[in-house]
């Protein structure tokens, strides 16, 4: 029998406490889910795992992706004690998520000093004007690795 959205919720801000608790990180947690059953797990793991990358929906992306054995998560959504930031945004959409469900807001995570809108404002300058400079390097044999990829009978595309 399916579990109703709000008990994946749950589910995800009990996460949130636990990992907080534990103190592994933020108050943040996420479940994956498929066919009404949780496939993935996580919680904020930045400052035990040392990794600025271990945002719960990363942690939950890559628990589910390792149990399914896939890359690939059309077919599940994703419950997160708030909304997502940038980089688990792009994550989620890489993974192909079919939809996002959130509690707390963006607003909720500035007022407690997570605050993405830097990312968010970076991202929509120009290259050029951003706070982290960006040079192209132009490496002749950079792009003949594309070139082989394009020509590759046996890969796998994603």
């Amino acid at each position: 029998m399916k579990k109703p959205k709000m008990e994946f919720m749950k589910e995800a801000v009990r996460l949130s406490f636990e990992g907080m608790r534990a103190g592994k990180g933020g108050p943040f947690g996420a479940v994956i889910v498929k066919d009404g059953k949780i496939i993935g797990t996580g919680f904020n793991q930045v400052t035990s795992a040392n990794d600025p990358t271990a945002h719960a929906e990363i942690v939950a992306i890559r628990d589910a992706c390792r149990n399914l054995k896939t890359f690939d998560l059309m077919k599940c959504e994703i419950y997160t004690s708030c909304e997502p930031c940038p980089m688990c945004l792009g994550a989620i959409y890489w993974a192909r998520l079919n939809k996002i469900y959130y509690a707390n807001t963006r607003k909720n995570a500035a007022a407690i000093d997570f605050s993405d809108n830097m990312i968010y404002e970076e991202l929509a300058k120009p290259i050029i004007k951003r706070r982290l400079p960006m040079s192209g390097l132009d490496t002749p044999k950079a792009i003949k690795a594309f070139q082989e990829w394009a020509k590759k009978t046996d890969k796998t595309a994603y």
